[in-house]
């Protein structure tokens, strides 16, 4: 018998009894509540090459979003729509884990979760990306970057993709009919000829992590190491949930599954009305504003 492992181990449990205690009495270690979230850090146009950018920071979790917008072919069975494409890369520097093949996995998951929240017409007006039925259409490509991770990556994508969304600039396009039925496409001149799309409706994400008796939001890496069951929670800015997805090993019963329902909605607008005040208040201040960070 290892007695070194066997200590380890022990130390182990009772720090998670510990943290399991203090999330029943509503107090975490860092201090915050448990519908708390950290400090969140928001920055757009970041990036000169794409239509979109932006980066968001939460605690230690740092996340990059670039968004292009590129001409395209409806698809067929949505010949009246544009669409998006998710492509999320996990940088080996963000955590050890993601060394080699490490992070494809969590990258394609992270992906087909985007995928999932965003596959409802509500989301965005994806007609408003058609610029010929059947023929040609604006294709959104949404590039995420992980930095660095902190805990609830899902969170922090979900508000770092809407800001870059918010962020996005597409080209005014005109289609140009000749005599014969051909069709031309020209672009506006005017670099400030262009369309914003609207992100009223784009849900973020909420993951609530249960621990013991109770569940928390924005949970640290070392509180998810303590959770068995979690529930990601797409909610829009007006409380309405679009999506839940259960991620861990462990079970949750109809009781906690409803109670974190109701948190997730609750804290949800909370979060997209802070959002979006800082998204409108960055925007007010004009191509003038100070940029921040190593992308400044």
């Amino acid at each position: 018998m290892d007695l070194g492992n066997l200590h380890v181990d022990g130390g182990v449990e009772r720090v998670k009894e510990l943290k399991q205690k203090r999330q029943m009495e509503d107090l975490r270690v860092d201090g915050r509540g448990c519908e708390d979230y950290r400090c969140v850090e928001v920055e757009t146009d970041v990036v000169s090459n794409t239509s979109g950018s932006a980066r968001v920071k939460l605690g230690h979790t740092d996340i990059l979003v670039g968004v292009k917008a590129e001409m395209g072919t409806p698809k067929l069975e949505k010949p009246n729509e544009g669409y998006l494409e998710f492509f999320v890369d996990c940088s080996a520097s963000a955590t050890p884990e993601f060394e080699g093949r490490g992070g494809d996995d969590l990258g394609t998951e992270i992906a087909n979760t985007l995928y999932r929240i965003f596959n409802n017409k509500s989301s965005i007006d994806l007609k408003s990306l058609c610029i010929s039925p059947r023929e040609h259409c604006w294709v959104l490509y949404v590039d995420v970057l992980l930095l660095e991770c902190g805990g609830n990556l899902f969170d922090a994508i979900s508000v770092a993709v809407k800001a870059a969304l918010f962020n996005t600039r597409i080209p005014r396009v005109r289609v140009l009919e000749d005599e014969e039925g051909s069709k031309d496409i020209e672009l506006s001149d005017d670099p400030y000829d262009c369309i914003q799309l609207s992100v009223e409706n784009v849900p973020c994400i909420v993951t609530l992590c249960k621990i013991g008796y109770r569940h928390v939001v924005d949970a640290t890496l070392q509180e998810e190491a303590c959770s068995l069951a979690s529930l990601l929670v797409s909610v829009t800015s007006k409380g309405v949930v679009t999506c839940i997805r259960k991620v861990g090993k462990g079970s949750l019963d109809p009781e906690s599954i409803f109670e974190m329902l109701e948190t997730g909605k609750r804290v949800g607008k909370v979060l997209h009305a802070s959002l979006q005040s800082i998204l409108h208040k960055e925007e007010s201040l004009g191509p003038k504003r100070q940029k921040v960070g190593f992308l400044g």
